[in-house]
Parts: C-alpha cells; sequence; structure tokens
C-alpha cells in the first residue's frame, strides 16, 4: 500500500461505517471478543456473523474507484470494485494492511493463499453479494445479503430503528399508489389497509398470491420482477437518502471553502488546496443535480402509471433500473461518504486536521466524485 493508503487507512479506522466503507473493524472493538479478557461485548456479533473467517470480519470492505493501473486486474471493464483490507497490526493501521479486489483475476486462489479459504467457502458467496451492490448503505447492504439467504445481526449495520422506521415509511408511502393499482375494487373497498399490508411484503421480499397480480400487472417474468423491485426499493431509499442529505451537503460544501489546516502551508499545498476546494465543490454540486435527474426517471415512470395508466413505462424503468441503479448507488454513496466522514472528522472537540491530511481527504473526496468516463488527474500529492 502507497503512504497515502497507510495514513486514510489509518483515518477511516476511527469512523464509523458510510456508504463507501464497511468497517468491521470497528464493529469487532465495539461489539465483538475485544475485552480485555477476550469477552465478547454483543452476543449477537458472535452468534450471527457476516463473515465466519475472523480477519474477514476484523477486514474494512470499501467501494473503491478503480485507478488507471488497476483497470487490467479485471475481465470485464469497471469503473468501482469492492476492495477487502485486513490491516497487519490491528492496534496501529499506519503499519498497512493486504488487500484483495472482489473478483479480481485470481481472486479464489488470492482468498485461499491470505486466508486459508476454499471457493466454496460461504464466505466467498457473501464477497461477491456485497460486489454486486453499488453502495455499502446499511440498508441496502442488508437487504442484498437477506436475499442471499444471510441474516448478519444488527450490530454490524449502522442504521437506527428511527432510520429505519422513517425510511420504511417513506417507502410505503410511496408505493401505495401502485399496489393499489394490482388489486381489484372490491377487496380495496373491504380492507383499506390492503395496499399497506402488500407493500409491507414487498418490502420484506415475503411471498404471496398478492405480489403475483402486481408481477402479471407489469408482465415481468418472476426473475425480472425480483431484481426490478430490488432496484425499486433502492431508488426508493436512495430519493429517501437526498432528502435527508441535501442540508448537510449544502453544509459540508460550504465548509470545503472555509476549512484551514493546522501548521505551515508551503507552496505547492497552498495551491492545491486552493484548487481543490473549487473543483471539490463542483463535483459535489454536479453529482447531486445528476442524482435528481436520475431518480426524476423513476418519478416520471411512476406518474405515468399511477396517474395515466400506462405501466408500460414503469415495465421498461424497472427493466432498465438494474444499470440505473448501479450508476444511482455509486453517485450518491460518494455523496454520502463525504457527509458522514466529514461529520466525524470535523465533530466538535475533535483535533485540527493538518495540511497532509487535509490534501488527503479532498483527494480521497474527489476521487469518488469522478464520473464513470473521467479519470483522476495526475498529482504529485498522490505520490506523498
Amino acid at each position: 500500500m502507497t503512504d497515502r493508503a497507510v495514513r486514510n487507512l489509518d483515518h477511516l479506522r476511527r469512523s464509523a461505517s458510510t456508504a463507501r466503507v464497511l468497517n468491521l473493524l470497528r464493529v469487532w472493538e465495539l461489539h465483538g471478543d475485544s475485552r480485555d479478557d477476550g469477552g465478547v461485548r454483543t452476543q449477537e456479533w458472535a452468534e450471527r456473523p457476516m463473515f465466519r473467517s475472523q480477519a474477514l470480519n476484523r477486514s474494512l470492505i470499501i467501494k473503491h474507484r478503480l485507478r488507471r493501473n488497476e483497470f487490467d486486474l479485471f475481465t470485464g471493464r469497471r469503473q468501482v470494485a469492492t476492495k477487502v483490507v485486513v490491516p497487519i497490526d490491528e492496534a496501529d493501521l499506519k503499519t498497512g494492511g493486504r488487500y484483495v479486489f472482489v473478483n479480481q483475476i485470481g481472486f479464489e486462489r488470492s482468498i485461499a493463499e491470505a486466508f486459508g479459504l476454499q471457493p466454496d467457502h460461504p464466505d466467498l458467496e457473501t464477497l461477491r453479494l456485497i460486489d454486486r451492490l453499488p453502495s455499502l448503505d446499511p440498508f441496502l447492504l442488508r437487504e442484498q445479503l437477506r436475499r442471499g439467504g444471510q441474516d448478519p445481526a444488527d450490530c454490524y449495520f449502522s442504521i437506527s430503528d428511527g432510520d429505519l422506521m422513517q425510511m420504511t415509511e417513506f417507502v410505503r408511502r410511496q408505493i401505495e399508489p401502485l399496489v393499489t393499482l394490482s388489486l381489484d375494487e372490491d377487496t380495496v373497498a373491504v380492507a383499506s389497509d390492503s395496499a399497506a399490508r402488500m407493500a409491507a411484503k414487498i418490502l420484506s421480499n415475503a411471498p404471496g398470491n398478492q405480489l403475483e397480480a402486481l408481477r402479471d400487472t407489469l408482465r415481468l417474468a418472476p426473475e425480472q420482477y425480483q431484481e426490478g423491485v430490488f432496484c425499486w426499493k433502492g431508488f426508493l431509499y436512495y430519493k429517501w437518502s437526498l432528502a435527508r442529505l441535501m442540508g448537510e451537503v449544502a453544509t459540508v460544501a460550504e465548509a470545503v471553502r472555509s476549512v484551514q489546516p493546522a501548521g505551515t502551508l508551503d507552496q505547492p499545498s497552498r495551491e492545491y488546496l486552493a484548487r481543490g476546494r473549487e473543483v471539490l465543490r463542483g463535483r459535489i454540486v454536479k453529482t447531486c443535480d445528476e442524482v435528481a435527474r436520475t431518480l426524476r426517471v423513476y418519478d416520471d415512470a411512476y406518474e405515468n402509471l399511477t396517474i395515466h395508466g400506462r405501466p408500460t413505462a414503469f415495465r421498461d424503468f424497472l427493466l432498465d433500473a438494474p444499470a440505473m441503479f448501479s450508476r444511482l448507488g455509486d453517485q450518491l454513496g460518494a455523496i454520502q461518504h463525504i457527509v458522514s466522514y466529514w461529520r466525524f472528522r470535523f465533530a466538535p472537540g475533535a483535533a485540527q486536521v493538518q495540511v497532509e491530511e487535509l490534501i488527503d481527504i479532498f483527494m480521497d473526496f474527489e476521487t469518488g466524485l469522478l464520473g464513470r468516463d473521467e479519470f483522476a488527474e495526475t498529482s504529485r500529492f498522490m505520490a506523498a
């Protein structure tokens, strides 16, 4: 790992999980067998682990934007990969760590050499389920693992009961008009809460005849429907997240303009930070605009179905949803990571940021916001 990557790893160690980073080392410190006597702090952590491998269950999993020299590690073209980092010394991340990209060329061999896990080990399937997600938002991560028949303990997901209730209620209200369309008039008249119950089934992935009626309305094959509905829920989650984030995004964008590091600035650092402030603020605004435009595609398709009675538009949306979901998650995940990490690092009472760390933070944020056809500019700071 480069010096800069090691510094970033040390910074991430102390933060909670974000949409871009699943900090299982921090989860272990708070809930695992990290007591001085080796005792478990939260029993569920041990009873329902995310990974069976001890090393993986204390790793950092990162949605990493690939650099030019990393593209050849994969057989197909991709911009973002799932990077698994296992610290060399859990108490001192400045010593660096070993890492592997999920599904890179020779992935199974690398996992076997590093962790002694065979190709049929269940942890490899967990990693592949995570790799299929565009971001590591706790709600979507939990949903994805449950779809794969896995149910890790709640302590592995940074989502409060209050947030979960608010988000679930938001999704329920959003899908009720569509659910109602799939119910006949007598059913709606007899039980006004039928739509709410059916919405709850969709949210929980529970099977039932009513869900078949919705699938028939949209004329989708079972596998198309299942994948489309998962991505649809993802769109709704991102829509809820964006609405909650906008105030904080504006605050962070303004803070980027004014934050000052401790210590003496040399001329190259001064020039980079001056450029970085404007570039980063511009990318934040541009990315939020792109996210809003993508969400409007969903809103228009949904309106065509529920208001104008044209199911074809929404059916087409569900068929196209997986590709759009990936891009949307990539973009919004980068914004969520910036807000979450900024909230952590610049919280009241936090130590003042040093010049080198602020440059690292700006570079990390800027790279995460690069468009899919853009590449990070070569900078003399990359080798710092």
